[in-house]
C-alpha cells in the first residue's frame, strides 16, 4: 500500500494492546514505516491518557509528515481517537475506526464528539460484536459522519476472529487515503479544501452469513 506522501500512518491499538497475531501488529510488521500509539499502561483504560498519547503521537508524526496522521484504531484506542478529535482535530486527516469499544461501557461517552467530525472516517463494526452492537456502533458513527461497513460475522475484529492480515481492512484503508486525497486533504494548519460529507450509507464485503 502506497501512503501518499506528507501523511503518516499511526495504529492506535485497544486495551491490552495488539499481540503478534492482531492485524494492526501484522500490518506494522508490513509497512515498517507505520508508527504505534504506544501507551505507558496497557491494562489501564483511562480516556484521558490514552488520548493525550494519541496527541503525542500526532505531533511527532507532522514533523515528518506536515499534512497529518491517518489514525488506525481498535476497540478503546477508537475512544482515545475520538477524545483527542474533540479535544483538537488539528493534524487528523483521517481514521478508521474498527470495532470502537462501547463509550457507555466505560462511562466515557460524554467526553467523546456528538457531531460531525472535520475529517473523513470510515466505522468498521461487525455483527456480533460482544463489546458493542453493531446498531449502537453505527448510531455513534451516524453522529461522527463516518461511512459504515459491516464487517460481518467476525466478533471483535481482533486476532481471535482469524483474519490474518485483514485484506479487507487494507482495502477500507486504501479508500479513506483516496477520499483524503479527493477532499484536497489536510495541509499543515489541518484546513481542508471543503467539508467532509461522509455517506451514511452501510457498506459490506461480506456477501455471506
Amino acid at each position: 500500500m502506497k501512503v501518499p506522501k506528507g501523511l503518516q500512518i499511526l495504529t492506535v491499538p485497544g486495551l491490552h494492546g495488539s499481540g503478534p497475531g492482531h492485524w494492526q501488529s501484522r500490518w506494522e510488521q508490513r509497512f515498517p514505516d507505520w508508527q504505534r500509539v504506544e501507551q505507558h499502561d496497557w491494562s489501564r483504560p483511562s480516556l484521558p491518557l490514552w488520548a493525550e498519547r494519541v496527541s503525542e503521537s500526532i505531533m511527532r508524526a507532522q514533523r515528518v509528515a506536515p499534512r497529518g496522521a491517518i489514525l488506525v484504531a481498535h476497540s478503546f484506542g477508537c475512544l482515545a481517537t475520538l477524545r483527542q478529535a474533540a479535544l483538537d482535530p488539528e493534524g487528523i486527516a483521517g481514521a478508521v475506526l474498527v470495532a470502537p469499544a462501547d463509550p457507555d461501557k466505560f462511562g466515557v461517552a460524554g467526553l467523546l464528539p456528538a457531531y460531525r467530525l472535520p475529517f473523513p472516517t470510515i466505522l468498521v463494526a461487525s455483527r456480533n460484536d460482544p463489546w458493542m452492537q453493531q446498531r449502537t456502533a453505527f448510531s455513534w458513527g451516524t453522529l461522527w459522519g463516518s461511512e459504515l461497513h459491516d464487517a460481518g460475522m467476525l466478533g471483535h475484529i481482533n486476532a481471535d476472529s482469524g483474519l490474518g492480515q485483514w485484506p479487507e481492512g487494507l482495502a477500507l484503508l486504501d479508500t479513506l487515503i483516496q477520499r483524503i486525497e479527493a477532499d484536497g486533504s489536510a495541509g499543515p494548519s489541518g484546513d481542508r479544501a471543503g467539508p467532509w460529507d461522509g455517506g451514511l450509507e452501510v457498506s459490506s464485503t461480506f456477501p455471506y452469513i
